[in-house]
């Protein structure tokens, strides 16, 4: 309807609509809170309490006694039905079976099916099996810091496969804790669709300048398989009254002439024209490609609400824990969040239907409007500086974790050889096909660096059971690992570094590459999980098929022999050359 004679702001009074009071009794304040750090909620009734059994099985659950049907602690050792069967459930799909796997984390306990966590970009594959997206923080991995993202104390959705660091600046808001370090994460909001999102009368794109993520990217191109609802010309027309709403600049009319209507998110308050996505209109329900990537709001953010016939009014996301108790007590439910309003300095609850993030510069896209009252215009420029406030403090957080972390290298596992990944086989060159020398034991060095050993010439190290110096030889470096003493250095340009702490002859043996040896199936993986996460720090070594063993003799590497490609860091000895 028209916002022209809407009062001055929203309030924790407000006549709303029945979506705003619908849920149930659900305050964060009043839950129990669990003080082990061991998983200690139910699995069956999702609360914590006392008399609590642990399965000594696999899945690591425990469960009340009452829920059980006990009424004392067993005698023996508890194990649940589960366990006892051997088919448990996968924790993304829900479905049992005796084809899931479970996380290697010791003391995590959740089955999957490996189909299942594969489509998480935060679980992590190894050679013993894979991590969980359970300890991996879904809010950092969504902003691209993956070094970060496993770091740190955990809390973790108890219904799925979501965790997020404790604090305010990774939580989803509008998650209920049920204890310390358990939470039931925002997706599980119990609002059906038809009641959740009110949209905006105004391109994203053309209206309010927001840029799109890249049309190549895999996650945008899929917009066409989401949901969608059409405004049409008529509706259009009326939503253009709020004051949120611009006047139509040339670029938006043209747009309009286009066929006037926007592809509204069924999740957020997000519009957009199709030609601004460049994509066709779709057909059935659709959703933004912020929702569709899981994109959550968190406390302390600045943004846009929209409270029952109230204009579209600007307010910081709250921590429920840090609202007054009597707002604390209004009736809300999972994926619900408290709001301050700027100008009015009022609370309420509201869900992610009816907000959106404020950005840089909305205080000046909003002045363009009529009807801005004294209210209205001191809750813009209240917002404007909170907005500036938390910037400021965010990008001073971000200078202080960048100067700690320049103080040591990036965190990487030390290993002393080769991994195999995936289907690669390694298979040990015959003794026949390994050259030798002609060096003695008797000579002054034999094999060493002044000697005439035909291998060092050539380069090649000799191998220990056809060298004929025997153990005296002096060109198994690589094979002892006989490294030169090393250090890693900060260079004031080039980043991290590695200076040996003597001087190395021309011709003396270095170091050698150690890394993963991968297939090709892992190595078109691990280029989109980079490319996803926006990861340009490696790069891979290639050995292709067309080839036989004596390749790896050119490369000083006698007993490396592989069975189909190999993509990755292959352990190839450094040999010195005069600079």
């Amino acid at each position: 309807g028209s916002f022209g004679k809407c009062p001055d702001s929203p309030s924790a009074t407000a006549d709303a609509d029945a979506s705003d009071v619908q849920s149930v009794d659900s305050s964060l304040s009043r839950r129990g809170t669990g003080t082990s750090k061991k998983d200690t909620v139910c699995q069956i009734c999702e609360s914590s309490g006392e008399s609590l059994v642990s399965c000594e099985g696999e899945c690591c659950s425990v469960f009340h006694l009452e829920c059980l049907g006990l009424k004392s602690m067993p005698e023996e050792k508890f194990i649940c039905t589960e366990c006892k069967n051997g088919e448990h459930t996968c924790f993304s799909c829900k479905l049992p079976g005796k084809d899931v796997k479970r996380c290697s984390v010791n003391a995590c306990g959740k089955f999957y099916h490996e189909a299942c966590v594969r489509k998480f970009a935060t679980a992590l594959f190894e050679s013993r099996g894979f991590r969980c997206p359970q300890h991996c923080c879904t809010a950092c991995s969504m902003d691209k810091d993956i070094h970060k993202a496993s770091k740190g104390r955990m809390v973790r959705c108890f219904r799925c496969p979501i965790a997020y660091h404790s604090g305010d600046g990774c939580i989803a808001a509008g998650s209920l804790f049920v204890s310390s370090h358990i939470l039931i994460c925002s997706n599980h909001s119990k609002r059906n669709h038809s009641s959740s999102a009110v949209n905006v009368g105004f391109c994203f794109v053309c209206a309010r300048g927001l840029v799109v993520q890249d049309h190549s990217d895999p996650l945008f191109s899929s917009y066409a398989y989401k949901s969608h609802y059409l405004l049409n010309e008529s509706n259009r027309a009326e939503l253009m009254k709020l004051p949120m709403i611009p006047p139509p600049s040339s670029a938006s009319k043209k747009k309009c002439e286009k066929g006037g209507k926007l592809l509204c998110c069924e999740s957020c308050p997000a519009s957009f024209h199709p030609e601004c996505l460049n994509i066709e209109m779709p057909e059935g329900c659709w959703n933004c490609n912020d929702c569709k990537a899981g994109k959550k709001l968190r406390y302390k953010q600045i943004v846009w609400v929209k409270l029952g016939n109230y204009r579209w009014w600007p307010a910081e996301i709250c921590n429920p824990r840090s609202v007054p108790l009597n707002i604390q007590g209004l009736k809300h439910d999972i994926g619900d969040f408290p709001v301050f309003f700027f100008g009015s300095h009022d609370y309420y609850w509201v869900h992610q239907g009816r907000v959106f993030p404020y950005v840089e510069g909305d205080k000046s896209f909003a002045e363009g409007q009529t009807s801005i009252n004294k209210t209205f215009k001191k809750a813009l420029e209240e917002a404007a500086k909170r907005f500036q406030e938390l910037k400021a403090q965010r990008e001073s957080k971000e200078a202080l974790e960048i100067e700690r972390n320049s103080r040591k290298p990036p965190p990487y596992k030390h290993i002393k050889s080769n991994k195999v990944i995936g289907k690669v086989q390694i298979q040990v060159a015959d003794l026949s096909e390994i050259p030798r020398c002609n060096c003695k034991p008797s000579d002054e060095n034999p094999c060493g660096l002044e000697s005439e050993c035909l291998n060092r010439m050539l380069q090649y190290e000799c191998h220990p059971q056809v060298c004929p110096a025997g153990e005296r030889c002096q060109n198994q470096c690589f094979t002892k690992r006989l490294y030169p003493d090393a250090e890693i250095i900060k260079t004031d340009r080039r980043g991290w570094g590695l200076r040996t702490k003597r001087s190395i002859k021309k011709g003396e043996f270095v170091n050698e590459y150690v890394g993963e040896l991968i297939d090709e199936e892992e190595c078109r993986l691990r280029i989109k999980r980079a490319h996803e996460n926006r990861v340009t720090n490696f790069y891979m070594l290639t050995v292709t098929k067309v080839i036989n063993y004596y390749v790896f003799f050119n490369r000083k590497c006698w007993w490396l022999k592989l069975g189909g490609m190999c993509w990755g860091e292959a352990a190839f000895p450094v040999w010195g050359s005069p600079s």
